[in-house]
Protein backbone atom coordinates (compact mmCIF):
# COMPACT_ATOMS: atom_id res chain seq x y z
CA UNK A 1 0.00 0.00 0.00
CA UNK A 2 3.06 2.19 0.93
CA UNK A 3 4.86 1.89 -2.42
CA UNK A 4 1.76 2.50 -4.11
CA UNK A 5 1.21 5.58 -2.63
CA UNK A 6 4.21 6.58 -3.32
CA UNK A 7 4.28 5.55 -6.77
CA UNK A 8 1.13 7.56 -7.42
CA UNK A 9 2.86 10.50 -5.70
CA UNK A 10 5.88 10.20 -7.96
CA UNK A 11 3.51 11.32 -11.45
CA UNK A 12 3.28 14.91 -10.46
CA UNK A 13 6.61 15.60 -10.60
CA UNK A 14 6.66 13.42 -13.86
CA UNK A 15 4.03 15.93 -14.91
CA UNK A 16 6.30 19.09 -13.53
CA UNK A 17 9.31 17.62 -16.13
CA UNK A 18 6.60 17.14 -19.15
CA UNK A 19 5.66 20.60 -18.93
CA UNK A 20 8.61 22.18 -21.13
CA UNK A 21 8.53 19.75 -24.01
CA UNK A 22 8.57 19.67 -27.90
CA UNK A 23 4.84 19.25 -28.51
CA UNK A 24 3.74 19.87 -25.11
CA UNK A 25 4.87 23.14 -23.98
CA UNK A 26 2.23 25.25 -26.26
CA UNK A 27 -0.68 23.54 -24.61
CA UNK A 28 0.61 24.49 -21.16
CA UNK A 29 -0.29 28.42 -21.71
CA UNK A 30 -3.71 29.11 -21.09
CA UNK A 31 -4.17 26.58 -18.32
CA UNK A 32 -1.40 28.57 -16.58
CA UNK A 33 -2.62 31.70 -17.27
CA UNK A 34 -5.81 30.56 -15.88
CA UNK A 35 -4.72 28.75 -12.65
CA UNK A 36 -2.15 32.28 -12.31
CA UNK A 37 -5.63 34.59 -12.22
CA UNK A 38 -7.71 32.31 -9.99
CA UNK A 39 -5.13 31.11 -7.25
CA UNK A 40 -3.71 34.55 -7.38
CA UNK A 41 -7.19 35.68 -6.32
CA UNK A 42 -7.54 32.73 -3.35
CA UNK A 43 -4.30 34.25 -1.68
CA UNK A 44 -5.95 37.48 -1.48
CA UNK A 45 -8.86 36.27 0.00
CA UNK A 46 -6.87 33.70 2.13
CA UNK A 47 -4.79 36.31 3.84
CA UNK A 48 -7.96 39.06 4.43
CA UNK A 49 -9.70 36.47 6.09
CA UNK A 50 -7.04 35.26 8.22
CA UNK A 51 -6.70 39.30 9.38
CA UNK A 52 -10.81 38.50 9.90
CA UNK A 53 -10.85 35.66 11.96
CA UNK A 54 -8.17 37.05 14.30
CA UNK A 55 -10.12 39.95 15.16
CA UNK A 56 -12.89 37.60 15.49
CA UNK A 57 -11.02 35.63 17.83
CA UNK A 58 -9.56 38.17 20.00
CA UNK A 59 -12.90 40.13 20.69
CA UNK A 60 -14.41 36.60 21.53
CA UNK A 61 -11.81 35.53 24.26
CA UNK A 62 -12.24 39.37 25.58
CA UNK A 63 -15.67 38.88 26.00
CA UNK A 64 -15.07 35.29 28.11
CA UNK A 65 -13.64 37.98 31.58
CA UNK A 66 -12.54 35.48 34.09
CA UNK A 67 -12.29 32.68 31.41
CA UNK A 68 -10.34 34.70 29.14
CA UNK A 69 -7.16 32.53 30.21
CA UNK A 70 -8.97 29.32 29.31
CA UNK A 71 -10.27 31.12 25.42
CA UNK A 72 -6.66 32.22 25.07
CA UNK A 73 -5.32 28.45 25.61
CA UNK A 74 -7.91 26.81 23.30
CA UNK A 75 -7.09 29.36 21.05
CA UNK A 76 -3.32 28.70 21.09
CA UNK A 77 -4.22 24.68 20.22
CA UNK A 78 -7.20 25.14 17.48
CA UNK A 79 -5.96 28.71 15.77
CA UNK A 80 -3.58 26.69 13.65
CA UNK A 81 -6.04 23.83 12.45
CA UNK A 82 -8.20 26.23 11.63
CA UNK A 83 -5.80 28.31 9.26
CA UNK A 84 -4.91 24.72 8.05
CA UNK A 85 -8.45 24.03 7.45
CA UNK A 86 -9.24 27.67 6.09
CA UNK A 87 -6.04 27.02 3.68
CA UNK A 88 -7.51 23.71 2.14
CA UNK A 89 -10.79 24.84 1.71
CA UNK A 90 -10.29 27.87 -0.21
CA UNK A 91 -7.10 26.98 -2.49
CA UNK A 92 -9.40 23.77 -3.02
CA UNK A 93 -12.18 26.03 -4.00
CA UNK A 94 -9.98 28.15 -6.38
CA UNK A 95 -8.85 24.80 -7.88
CA UNK A 96 -12.03 23.43 -8.72
CA UNK A 97 -12.73 26.31 -10.36
CA UNK A 98 -9.71 26.84 -12.27
CA UNK A 99 -10.48 23.35 -13.34
CA UNK A 100 -14.22 24.03 -14.72
CA UNK A 101 -12.84 26.85 -17.03
CA UNK A 102 -10.13 25.22 -18.32
CA UNK A 103 -11.37 21.77 -19.18
CA UNK A 104 -11.29 22.40 -22.84
CA UNK A 105 -7.40 23.15 -22.88
CA UNK A 106 -6.66 20.56 -20.05
CA UNK A 107 -8.51 17.96 -22.62
CA UNK A 108 -6.28 19.10 -25.28
CA UNK A 109 -3.19 19.06 -22.91
CA UNK A 110 -4.02 15.33 -21.62
CA UNK A 111 -4.42 14.34 -25.62
CA UNK A 112 -1.10 15.62 -26.40
CA UNK A 113 0.40 14.40 -23.42
CA UNK A 114 -0.58 10.59 -24.34
CA UNK A 115 0.13 11.33 -28.03
CA UNK A 116 3.43 11.97 -26.81
CA UNK A 117 4.12 8.97 -24.57
CA UNK A 118 2.81 6.83 -27.20
CA UNK A 119 4.92 8.27 -30.31
CA UNK A 120 8.08 8.08 -27.61
CA UNK A 121 6.98 4.22 -26.92
CA UNK A 122 7.94 3.34 -30.04
CA UNK A 123 4.30 3.35 -32.60
CA UNK A 124 4.51 5.70 -35.11
CA UNK A 125 0.70 6.60 -34.95
CA UNK A 126 -0.67 9.31 -32.67
CA UNK A 127 -3.42 7.24 -30.15
CA UNK A 128 -5.65 10.32 -30.83
CA UNK A 129 -6.28 12.64 -33.81
CA UNK A 130 -5.75 15.79 -32.89
CA UNK A 131 -8.77 18.19 -32.49
CA UNK A 132 -9.26 21.43 -34.46
CA UNK A 133 -10.18 24.69 -32.71
CA UNK A 134 -14.06 24.55 -34.34
CA UNK A 135 -14.22 20.97 -33.11
CA UNK A 136 -12.85 21.83 -29.20
CA UNK A 137 -15.67 24.59 -29.47
CA UNK A 138 -18.34 22.32 -30.61
CA UNK A 139 -17.36 19.58 -27.47
CA UNK A 140 -17.13 22.29 -24.85
CA UNK A 141 -21.10 21.90 -24.07
CA UNK A 142 -20.03 17.68 -23.53
CA UNK A 143 -16.74 18.82 -21.46
CA UNK A 144 -19.04 20.87 -19.22
CA UNK A 145 -21.16 18.48 -19.02
CA UNK A 146 -18.57 16.10 -17.98
CA UNK A 147 -17.73 18.56 -15.02
CA UNK A 148 -20.96 19.39 -14.13
CA UNK A 149 -21.14 15.31 -13.09
CA UNK A 150 -18.10 15.54 -11.78
CA UNK A 151 -19.03 18.38 -9.53
CA UNK A 152 -22.34 16.38 -8.71
CA UNK A 153 -20.36 13.69 -7.41
CA UNK A 154 -18.24 15.93 -5.63
CA UNK A 155 -20.75 18.71 -3.32
CA UNK A 156 -22.62 15.99 -1.57
CA UNK A 157 -19.37 14.31 -0.08
CA UNK A 158 -17.87 17.97 0.57
CA UNK A 159 -21.11 18.85 2.68
CA UNK A 160 -20.61 15.59 4.71
CA UNK A 161 -17.12 16.78 5.35
CA UNK A 162 -18.13 20.41 6.59
CA UNK A 163 -20.67 19.23 8.67
CA UNK A 164 -18.10 17.43 10.76
CA UNK A 165 -16.95 21.16 11.44
CA UNK A 166 -19.94 21.36 13.73
CA UNK A 167 -18.88 19.11 16.23
CA UNK A 168 -17.87 20.58 19.12
CA UNK A 169 -13.46 20.40 19.66
CA UNK A 170 -13.36 17.31 17.64
CA UNK A 171 -15.04 18.75 14.60
CA UNK A 172 -12.29 21.47 14.34
CA UNK A 173 -9.71 19.07 14.85
CA UNK A 174 -10.61 16.33 12.88
CA UNK A 175 -11.94 18.67 9.94
CA UNK A 176 -8.53 19.27 8.19
CA UNK A 177 -7.50 15.64 8.06
CA UNK A 178 -10.66 14.25 6.70
CA UNK A 179 -10.78 17.31 3.99
CA UNK A 180 -7.37 16.61 2.87
CA UNK A 181 -7.86 12.82 2.71
CA UNK A 182 -11.41 13.56 0.96
CA UNK A 183 -9.86 16.45 -1.71
CA UNK A 184 -6.76 14.02 -2.49
CA UNK A 185 -9.34 11.68 -3.66
CA UNK A 186 -10.72 14.70 -5.52
CA UNK A 187 -7.51 15.78 -7.07
CA UNK A 188 -7.07 12.47 -8.66
CA UNK A 189 -10.96 11.81 -10.12
CA UNK A 190 -10.32 15.73 -11.57
CA UNK A 191 -7.03 15.07 -13.31
CA UNK A 192 -7.23 11.45 -14.25
CA UNK A 193 -10.71 11.79 -15.83
CA UNK A 194 -9.13 14.19 -18.63
CA UNK A 195 -7.11 11.49 -20.31
CA UNK A 196 -9.82 9.07 -19.75
CA UNK A 197 -12.77 11.53 -20.98
CA UNK A 198 -10.72 11.88 -24.24
CA UNK A 199 -11.37 8.79 -25.00
CA UNK A 200 -15.16 8.91 -23.98
CA UNK A 201 -14.72 5.90 -20.80
CA UNK A 202 -17.86 6.92 -18.93
CA UNK A 203 -17.61 8.55 -15.08
CA UNK A 204 -18.64 5.56 -13.56
CA UNK A 205 -16.03 3.06 -15.26
CA UNK A 206 -13.85 6.01 -14.65
CA UNK A 207 -14.01 6.04 -10.62
CA UNK A 208 -14.27 2.33 -10.34
CA UNK A 209 -10.88 2.28 -12.22
CA UNK A 210 -9.53 4.45 -9.46
CA UNK A 211 -11.25 2.77 -6.65
CA UNK A 212 -9.06 -0.54 -7.78
CA UNK A 213 -5.91 0.97 -7.32
CA UNK A 214 -6.68 3.34 -4.58
CA UNK A 215 -2.95 3.68 -3.13
CA UNK A 216 -1.76 5.07 -6.37
CA UNK A 217 -5.18 7.36 -6.54
CA UNK A 218 -4.74 8.93 -3.38
CA UNK A 219 -0.74 8.88 -3.39
CA UNK A 220 -1.17 11.33 -6.54
CA UNK A 221 -4.14 13.43 -5.17
CA UNK A 222 -1.94 13.78 -1.73
CA UNK A 223 1.02 15.50 -3.54
CA UNK A 224 -1.25 17.39 -6.18
CA UNK A 225 -3.17 18.77 -3.05
CA UNK A 226 0.66 19.68 -0.87
CA UNK A 227 1.73 21.44 -4.05
CA UNK A 228 -1.41 23.23 -4.40
CA UNK A 229 -0.68 25.01 -1.07
CA UNK A 230 2.76 26.16 -1.99
CA UNK A 231 3.15 29.72 -3.09
CA UNK A 232 4.61 30.41 -6.65
CA UNK A 233 5.11 26.44 -6.97
CA UNK A 234 0.56 26.45 -7.11
CA UNK A 235 0.51 28.44 -10.25
CA UNK A 236 1.97 25.26 -12.01
CA UNK A 237 0.07 22.59 -10.06
CA UNK A 238 -2.60 22.31 -13.12
CA UNK A 239 -0.73 21.67 -16.52
CA UNK A 240 1.37 19.40 -14.45
CA UNK A 241 -0.89 17.13 -12.76
CA UNK A 242 -3.10 17.16 -16.14
CA UNK A 243 0.61 16.15 -17.87
CA UNK A 244 0.95 13.40 -14.30
CA UNK A 245 -2.46 11.92 -14.28
CA UNK A 246 -1.99 11.55 -18.05
CA UNK A 247 0.99 9.20 -17.80
CA UNK A 248 -0.55 6.99 -14.86
CA UNK A 249 -3.16 6.84 -17.19
CA UNK A 250 -0.95 5.75 -20.30
CA UNK A 251 0.78 3.13 -18.03
CA UNK A 252 -2.00 1.71 -15.27
CA UNK A 253 -4.99 2.01 -16.75
CA UNK A 254 -5.47 2.69 -20.74
CA UNK A 255 -4.34 -1.14 -21.36
CA UNK A 256 -6.94 -2.93 -19.22
CA UNK A 257 -9.82 -0.01 -20.27
CA UNK A 258 -9.28 -0.14 -24.13
CA UNK A 259 -8.19 -3.13 -24.71
CA UNK A 260 -8.05 -4.37 -28.46
CA UNK A 261 -10.71 -2.58 -29.36
CA UNK A 262 -10.44 0.69 -31.93
CA UNK A 263 -9.38 4.17 -31.07
CA UNK A 264 -12.20 5.32 -33.27
CA UNK A 265 -14.93 3.53 -30.49
CA UNK A 266 -14.02 6.03 -28.04
CA UNK A 267 -14.07 9.42 -30.71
Amino acid sequence: MAQNTFHGAHYLADGFRMLTQKGIKRYVLIPLAINLILLSTALILLVSQVSSWSQWVEQTIASWGAWEWLGTALAWLMWPVVILGGILFIFFFFAMLANWIAAPFNGLLAEAVENKLHTTAGYDEKVLPEQGFWALVKDIPRLFGREWIKLKYYIPRALVCLLILFIPLIGALAFPIIWFIFNAWMMSVQYVDYPMDNHKIPFQDMLKALQQKRGGTFGFGAMVMLMTMIPFINLLVMPAAVCGATKMWYEHYRKDMLGSQSIKEYR
